[in-house]
């Protein structure tokens, strides 16, 4: 490399030092610009508020909490509402967009028509109008007395959603680990066999280890441990239920109102990943006599990934920031507990900064699995 302007690789290094300075200047201007303001303002900065005692009532947390507890523990439970809201509504949300993607190509002409409406119909009105619909339905609901029981054990009312559940102990945590190990198991054990029939092309029977990996493992533990196999069933005290598991009015909006949307957008995706399939591809199956569900399962979806993959990865990244609405409708997730802090605490900065944290942490670990897993799919030239 010459020391000269007419030297491209000098060039290159002097514009990308050039671009670094400038980029560094803003930065450090904007931090003393702050700096200087909240001197002149006197207001205090820094995270110590964190240990102190919230006084924050919120209805609905994963882990044990009080009012009594500290900001640090009400943040804590506010990225947990978070993700419980983004995780189950990416899983219903794909399933939901899958299935209406493939209606929408249905060779039946009703079903078709009907998932075509609800695709235009939903990703053209905007998300906070159809989250106040939803918790509107909600509030709409006759009183507990009156609730809907669709099914035994399960009652809608305006005070939410209440479905039977288990008396959970540490025994049935075992077991749901004992499952979780099962299944990683499993898949392992199938992927070893189908590697040694690549091998010496004989067939092995690998349902009897994935039943006893799968289902017989867990069971034990949940036998040897004494875990309680009653249910909690709901009913009805008062004015209101007790027992089972409850889903409040606001989570059940939140969630109905993002799965709902981004389902739409998703099966778009779905349809356009299944037409990108060369027709040959479906021809080849059927004169092999395949029936067309199995071509879509075994033959289509699987090649009709690369395609999906990448675009639904926005959608996920969508569903999850779009969870930031939830303070529209009352849900407390981060935004909405992390602004009451900070207006209790005066601290706006911080508040933001780990609203933003919170938010990009979710983001990049959604990202990064995605890309993980469009490489695992990815076509490897030989």
């Amino acid at each position: 490399m010459r020391l000269s302007w007419a030297d491209e690789r000098f060039r290159a290094i002097i514009w990308q030092v050039l671009i670094v300075g400038v980029v560094v200047g803003i930065v450090w201007w904007l931090v003393r610009n702050t700096q200087h303001n909240l001197e002149v303002r006197r207001i205090a900065t820094g995270f110590g508020f964190l240990n102190r005692e919230a006084g924050l009532p919120i209805g609905e947390h994963l882990i044990e909490y009080t009012p009594a507890s500290t900001y640090a523990r009400a943040l804590l439970v506010g990225v947990l509402n978070t993700l419980k809201v983004a995780v189950i509504g990416i899983v219903l949300a794909t399933i939901l967009g899958t299935l209406i993607g493939i209606a929408r190509l249905s060779k039946n002409w009703l079903l078709s028509r009907i998932a075509g409406a609800y695709i235009e119909a939903v990703r053209d009105v905007p998300l906070l109008l159809q989250l106040l619909f939803w918790y509107t339905i909600m509030q709409m609901l006759p009183a507990p007395r009156q609730s809907l029981n669709p099914v035994t054990g399960v009652f809608l009312s305006n005070r939410g959603l209440r479905l039977p559940w288990i008396q959970w102990q540490d025994a049935h945590s075992f077991a749901l680990l004992g499952f979780v190990i099962g299944v990683i198991g499993a898949i392992l054990y199938v992927r070893s066999a189908r590697a040694k029939r690549m091998q010496d092309g004989q067939p092995r029977k690998v349902w009897p280890a994935v039943l006893g990996l799968v289902v017989v493992l867990p069971l034990v533990i949940w036998a040897g441990l004494g875990a309680p196999w009653q249910g909690d069933i709901p009913a009805l005290r008062g004015f209101n239920f007790q027992g089972g598991f409850s889903v409040s009015p606001e989570y059940f909006a939140l969630l109905a109102g993002l799965v709902t949307y981004t389902a739409a957008f998703i099966a778009e995706i779905v349809r356009a990943g299944i037409q990108a399939v060369p027709a040959g591809q479906w021809e080849a199956a059927e004169a092999l006599g395949l029936s067309r569900s199995r071509v879509m399962r075994l033959i289509v979806l699987p090649q009709a990934l690369r395609v999906i993959v990448p675009p639904m990865t926005s959608q996920y990244l969508n569903l999850a920031k779009n969870s930031s609405l939830a303070v529209a409708i009352g849900y407390q997730d981060i935004v909405s507990i992390a602004n009451t802090t900070l207006n209790q605490t005066g601290q706006a900065i911080e508040g933001i900064a780990i609203i933003m944290a919170v938010y990009l942490c979710i983001s990049l670990s959604i990202s990064l699995f995605m890309n993980w897993y469009n490489a695992r799919i990815a076509l490897v030239e030989r």
